[in-house]
C-alpha cells in the first residue's frame, strides 16, 4: 500500500514547490519557518489539507521530503536535514503531539495521555514570574496541594510520597526549597517535565499517584547561553558552555537571600512555613526566646555531555539540594541566662552516568547508573526542660538500568529493559532526658524486567501502548506484576477518545509520627515497606507494619480541538492498598494508631481552554472526586473521607501577550477539606479529647486570586533582559489550610489553626546572554 493511499485525509494529491507550500502554512497556522535555502530548493511535496494540526500536517510533509521539521514553539518551526541515525526517534516526537499551548505556551498535550512542559518555551501562569517546575504542575486539572507547598502535592487524591520525582533519570526524594514552598530544580537548564497521571510508561516503577520526569538537554547545544537573575527569595545563574565539538558542560546554581537581606516575600514565606513549629513557639513563651535565626537555601546542578562519537554518547549528572536554619533558643533559669543552638538541615545529593549507543537508525540502547541519598538531620534543644533531642532521617538509593529501544518502521516501536535497584532507609532518635535512643535501618533489593509496545497509524490518529513490568523483590520473594495501557484514537477530525490503565506498587513512603518531628517543620520521614499487614513484636520490641502500598487506576476520556477551542474531559477510577495511618497525617483519634488500609477515588477531571488568536488564551478546570479511606481496625470497619478529599476544585484563568508583554490573571478555588471536631460530649475531665467521627466535618472554603506580569527587552543585540512581578493571594484572604485540636494545663481544649501565604509579592529581574 503507497503512501497517499493510507494518508488520504493527510494531503491532497497535486505536487507542488515546498517553498509555495511553505507560505501557505506559514499563512494557515500563523507560523514562520526558519531553514537554509539549499535544504528546500527543488524540494516538492503536495499541500497538506486544511483541518489538520499543525503536527500532523509537518509529520506529513517530514514523510514526502525526508526533512525534519521541528517545532521549537507555538510560532517558529525549524527545518534540516534528517540524521539518518536518529531519525526514527526524532520523529516520534512530533508526531504524539495532540495538543499544543495547553493552558498556555510551553504546556503540551501527548496522544499517550501525559503532559510536557517546556521550560524555555513557558508563557506565564497567574502567581509565577517563572516557570517553577513544581509549582507548574499545580495547573493540571487533578493536581493540587491542600497546603499549597510542593512538598505535598496531592495527584488525583494520593499523598507526596506516591509521586515519583525523577532528575535526568534519578529518583529524587527531595522536591522542595524554604521547607516546600519553593521547587527544588532549576527551569532554565530543564529541557522539558513529564507529567504521567495514568498509563505510566512501563520502563516507570514506583510513583503509585504519579511520575514527574525532569529531562535536562541531552543535545550538544554547540552555542553559548547563559543567564543570571534574581528575585526577592533568591539568586540563580546557569550556563550551558561548549568545550568542544563532542563536549559541553551544563551548570545551574541558586542560593537564597535571606539570610542576607529580608523582604516582604521572605516575611509571608517565614510565617508561612514555620507557623506551629518550634521556632515560633518558643517566641511565645516569656521565659524562652528564639532569636537570631538564620535560613538559607542552594542548589547546584551540572552535567557534563561528552559524544564519543556519532553513535556513542556519555552523560555525567551531579545534583545537591540543601536547606538549613540555625536558631538560638535563649531563656533565663535561676537568674541566669542560657543559650542553645538549634539545627535542621535538608540535603539531597545525587550522581549518575548514563551511556547511549545508537546501534543503528532503528535500534539503540541506554544504560545508567546512579546514587540518590538524602539526609534529613535535626537537633533540638529544650532548655526550660533540660532536654536535647537527635533526629535523623536518612536514604541511599542506588541503581542500575538497561534500556532498549528498537523501531522497525514509524509505526512501531519496542522498547524493554532491566532495572536493579537497592535503597536503604534509618531513621534515629535520641534523646538525652530521660536517656532514650533508637536506630533502625533497614535495605530492600529489587530486580524489575519491563517490556512494551507502541504503535502510531501512518495519519496519526491512532496510538497504542501497551506494556508490562515484573518486579521481585528478594527479601520477601514477592513477585508483583504490573500491566500498564494507553490507548488514544482521533475521530470526526478534531475529536479524541483516550483510554488509560494501570498497576502499579512501592516500597519506600512517608510516616508521620508526631506534629514536632524536626522541629515541627519538616514532619515527614522516609521508611522502607517490610510487607507486614499486623503489629508483631521482635525482642520485646513493636515492630510496625509497613506494607508494599499497591495502586489499580483506570481512567477514559474525550477530547475536542479545534479553532483554538479545547474541550476536555476525564473521568478516573483509582483503588491503593496498603496505606498505613502513620503516612496519611491524621491528627485526631487516629494520630498515634499504628494501622493499615486503602482508600479509592472516583472522579472527573474537566477543562475548557479557549484561546482568541495569539494574545489571549483563557481557561477553567474543574475537579470533582470523591476519596474515602477503609480501615477494617477502625471505624468499625466503615469508609470515611480521606484527608485530602477534596471534593470539588475549580481554576478559573485567563493570559494576555503582546509582544515583549505578559500579563496573568487566575482565581483558585476548592472545597475545604476533611478535618475532625471534638464530641460535643467531650469529658473535661479525662485528661484527652473525645472526637466526633473522624473527617466528619471540612474546613471553610479555600479561595486565592493570584496576578503576575513580564516584560521583556533587548540590552544589546545579544543580551535579553526580562523584569516580572506577581502578587499571590492578591485577595489577602485568611485560607485555614489546616486545624487540630490539643489540652492546655487547665485541660482545655484549644483549637490551632495553620493558615496559608498572605498577601504575598515578589519581583524579579534576568538577563540572559
Amino acid at each position: 500500500m503507497n503512501i497517499e493511499s493510507v494518508n488520504a485525509q493527510v494531503i491532497q494529491k497535486e505536487k507542488q514547490p515546498l517553498i509555495s507550500i511553505l507560505k501557505v502554512l506559514e499563512s494557515r497556522y500563523n507560523i514562520k519557518f526558519s531553514y537554509v535555502d539549499a535544504f528546500i530548493k527543488d524540494k516538492k511535496a503536495t499541500l497538506p489539507s486544511e483541518g489538520l494540526t499543525l503536527e500532523v500536517a509537518l509529520e506529513a510533509l517530514r514523510t514526502e521530503t525526508r526533512l525534519d521539521f521541528q517545532l521549537l514553539d507555538k510560532r517558529f518551526v525549524a527545518i534540516k536535514k534528517t540524521n539518518s541515525e536518529r531519525n526514527s526517534f526524532k520523529v516520534q516526537e512530533l508526531e504524539e503531539v495532540v495538543i499544543n499551548n495547553y493552558l498556555t505556551t510551553g504546556i503540551t498535550k501527548l496522544n499517550d495521555g501525559s503532559v510536557t512542559i517546556k521550560p524555555e518555551a513557558f508563557g506565564i501562569l497567574p502567581g509565577l514570574i517563572e516557570p517553577d517546575v513544581l509549582q507548574t504542575i499545580q495547573s493540571l486539572p487533578g493536581v493540587l496541594s491542600s497546603d499549597e507547598t510542593v512538598s505535598n502535592i496531592n495527584v488525583r487524591g494520593g499523598t507526596h510520597d506516591q509521586n515519583l520525582l525523577l532528575w535526568d533519570g534519578i529518583k529524587m526524594y527531595q522536591s522542595g526549597h524554604f521547607f516546600g514552598l519553593i521547587s527544588a530544580f532549576s527551569p532554565y537548564t530543564t529541557k522539558r517535565i513529564n507529567v504521567f497521571k495514568n498509563g505510566t510508561s512501563a520502563k516507570y516503577g514506583d510513583g503509585i499517584s504519579s511520575i514527574i520526569d525532569i529531562q535536562l538537554p541531552d543535545e550538544l547545544d554547540r552555542t553559548f547561553k547563559a543567564g543570571i537573575g534574581f528575585n526577592l527569595i533568591n539568586a540563580d545563574a546557569y550556563a550551558k558552555i561548549p568545550l568542544s565539538s563532542r563536549t559541553e558542560l551544563q551548570f545551574s546554581t541558586r542560593r537564597s537571600v535571606t539570610d542576607l537581606i529580608l523582604t516582604p516575600t521572605y516575611d509571608q514565606y517565614f510565617k508561612r512555613i514555620f507557623q506551629d513549629s518550634d521556632l515560633s513557639n518558643s517566641n511565645q513563651d516569656s521565659n524562652s526566646i528564639s532569636k537570631n535565626e538564620q535560613f538559607y537555601f542552594y542548589d547546584i546542578a551540572v552535567k557534563f555531555l561528552y559524544d564519543i562519537s556519532k553513535k556513542d554518547k556519555i552523560r555525567f549528572h551531579i545534583l545537591n539540594v540543601n536547606n538549613n536554619l540555625n536558631y538560638l533558643e535563649q531563656s533565663t533559669i535561676n537568674d541566669r541566662d542560657e543559650a542553645l543552638n538549634s539545627m535542621l538541615l535538608q540535603e539531597n545529593r545525587a550522581v549518575g552516568v548514563t551511556y547511549t549507543r545508537d546501534w543503528s537508525n532503528r535500534f539503540s540502547t541506554t544504560s545508567q547508573i546512579y546514587v540518590s541519598n538524602y539526609d534529613l538531620d535535626a537537633t533540638n534543644f529544650d532548655i526550660l526542660n533540660n532536654q536535647r533531642l537527635i533526629q535523623e532521617n536518612e536514604v541511599y538509593d542506588g541503581s542500575v538500568k538497561l534500556d532498549i529501544n528498537y523501531q522497525p518502521d514509524s509505526q512501531f516501536k519496542l522498547n524493554g529493559g532491566y532495572q536493579f535497584t537497592e535503597v536503604g532507609i534509618s531513621n534515629l532518635e535520641d534523646v538525652n532526658n530521660p536517656p532514650f535512643r533508637s536506630y533502625i535501618r533497614d535495605v530492600l533489593r529489587n530486580h524489575a524486567i519491563y517490556a512494551e509496545t507502541g504503535f502510531l497509524s501512518l495519519n496519526a490518529m491512532t496510538k497504542f501502548n501497551l506494556g508490562g513490568r515484573l518486579n521481585y523483590i528478594s527479601k520477601f520473594n514477592v513477585f508483583l506484576a504490573e500491566p500498564r495501557l494507553s490507548f488514544s484514537q482521533r475521530f470526526l477530525n478534531n475529536f479524541r477518545f483516550e483510554i488509560l490503565g494501570e498497576f502499579k506498587s512501592q516500597t519506600t513512603s512517608q510516616i508521620i509520627d508526631l506534629q514536632n518531628d524536626f522541629l515541627g517543620i519538616e514532619k515527614r520521614r522516609w521508611v522502607l515497606s517490610n510487607n507486614k499487614e499486623k503489629a508483631i513484636t521482635i525482642n520485646n520490641k513493636e515492630i510496625h507494619p509497613v506494607p508494599i502500598i499497591k495502586s489499580k487506576q483506570l481512567s477514559a476520556g474525550i477530547h475536542y480541538n479545534k479553532n483554538k477551542l479545547l474541550i476536555s474531559a476525564e473521568t478516573y477510577i483509582k483503588k491503593v492498598n496498603g496505606i498505613t495511618t502513620r503516612s496519611q497525617g491524621f491528627q485526631n483519634q487516629y494520630q498515634f494508631i499504628n494501622a493499615t488500609g486503602s482508600y479509592n477515588i472516583k472522579g472527573v477531571d474537566f477543562l475548557l481552554n479557549k484561546q482568541f488568536s495569539t494574545t489571549v488564551s483563557t481557561w477553567l478546570s474543574y475537579s470533582f472526586s470523591s476519596n474515602n479511606y477503609t480501615f477494617k481496625s477502625l471505624n468499625d470497619g466503615r469508609s470515611f473521607p480521606n484527608n485530602t478529599d477534596i471534593t470539588h476544585a475549580l481554576n478559573l484563568a485567563g493570559t494576555y501577550t503582546s509582544n515583549a508583554f505578559k500579563f496573568a490573571l487566575g482565581l483558585n478555588w476548592h472545597s475545604g477539606k476533611p478535618t475532625t471536631k471534638p464530641a460535643l460530649e467531650d469529658d473535661p475531665d479525662d485528661n484527652e479529647i473525645t472526637y466526633a467521627d473522624p473527617n466528619s466535618s471540612n474546613l471553610s472554603d479555600y479561595l486565592r486570586v493570584d496576578c503576575s506580569a513580564t516584560y521583556a527587552f533587548n540590552i544589546t543585540d545579544t543580551v535579553k533582559a526580562t523584569v516580572g512581578a506577581s502578587v499571590w493571594n492578591v485577595l489577602n484572604k485568611k485560607n485555614i489550610i489546616n486545624t487540630y485540636y490539643t489540652l492546655d494545663d487547665e485541660n482545655e481544649v484549644n483549637q490551632v489553626d495553620n493558615e496559608s501565604l498572605g498577601i504575598t509579592p515578589n519581583v524579579s529581574f534576568r538577563v540572559h546572554f
